[in-house]
């Protein structure tokens, strides 16, 4: 095959946005001028079809056996059929032979699983669905498994987390094989981030919070996430749902697992990481839209609760457009 191979590896039980996700952003690189251009193979273990866990049918283009020759990039996809998949000696032989053509190698989601079965991450420090982390680490104890960052990138190879995080490592590989201005009109054309970096959580904390059926705590929540901005100190919370201070903060620990003054921290600070990482807004502008009474009371509360100051996070963390 011409140009750059990607053979993306299916399963029975595979996600089918696991493999959308890459082949997709493939496309839409080659569609925006990638040269030399993406080839994209579907590679299933008899060559058949795949079910996938939605219940659609996804044909395969080749046996895995009948691949060879030089390979770009070697992707394995996720799905509900990761444990099986990784159980199957045949299968785990063919991707330890492909990765060993391989320029790199990737996994997404739960594909972690079948590279780290191959012995492709031993020693390794590696991602996979934040879901699946703990065992994942409990039954491959020789990978450093880091279950917060949306990819990681060790050596030739990158593991990726949950579902469409599959996007940004995509984006990550056409950034470093046709430039930045590729990258980000692929990004535009799929309508996605122009790319988050890799190391950024794959659970925000408004996601990671527990969607309480307490009707005070989730009437607290929603006014704390959209009005960072404003005063929000425990008294003001508890009079804006007519209760004590001391009933609302029994309430959040039962219910949140933090007080409402941890709550309030956290998520300003989240929000002010998000500035940080995706826009040029100077830091009095970040402060002041995420709650902070100046610039420096950010920096204090941010070297206090993540051990660096707000603009080490931004070097680090922002695309290098941003910084």
């Amino acid at each position: 095959m011409a140009g750059r191979t990607v053979v993306v590896v299916g399963f029975d039980g595979i996600e089918l946005v696991d493999v959308a996700c890459v082949t997709t952003g493939f496309d839409y690189a080659n569609r925006m001028g990638a040269d030399p251009a993406y080839e994209v193979l579907f590679a299933t273990p008899a060559g058949r079809p795949v079910h996938c866990d939605s219940g659609l049918e996804l044909h395969g283009q080749s046996r895995l056996d009948a691949v060879g020759g030089r390979i770009d990039t070697l992707v394995v996809s996720g799905g509900q059929g990761h444990r099986a998949a990784a159980a199957n000696p045949r299968l785990v032989g063919q991707v330890r032979r492909l990765a060993g053509l391989s320029r790199r190698i990737a996994s997404v989601c739960t594909g972690a699983t079948v590279l780290a079965a191959a012995g492709l991450l031993d020693g390794r420090r590696a991602t996979t669905h934040w879901f699946e982390a703990a065992q994942f680490a409990e039954h491959y104890p020789q990978v450093r498994v880091d279950p917060a960052p949306i990819y990681i990138r060790d050596g030739p190879v990158a593991t990726s987390g949950g579902v469409t995080a599959a996007v940004d490592l995509t984006l990550a590989f056409v950034e470093e094989d046709h430039g930045a201005e590729i990258a980000r009109r692929v990004a535009v054309g799929m309508v996605t981030y122009l790319q988050r970096p890799g190391n950024q959580a794959q659970m925000s904390l408004f996601t990671r919070i527990p969607r309480t059926e307490h009707v005070v705590v989730r009437r607290v929540i929603d006014h704390v996430v959209s009005h960072l901005d404003a005063a929000l100190s425990t008294a003001g919370l508890a009079a804006l749902v007519s209760v004590s201070e001391r009933h609302l903060s029994r309430l959040f620990v039962e219910h949140v697992g933090r007080t409402p003054w941890q709550l309030v921290r956290d998520a300003r600070l989240e929000a002010a990481s998000q500035l940080l990482a995706g826009t040029r807004e100077p830091m009095s502008a970040v402060a002041r839209r995420c709650g902070f009474a100046s610039a420096e009371s950010l920096r204090q509360t941010f070297v206090a609760r993540f051990g660096i100051p707000p603009s080490r996070f931004r070097a680090v963390h922002a695309p290098a457009g941003l910084r």
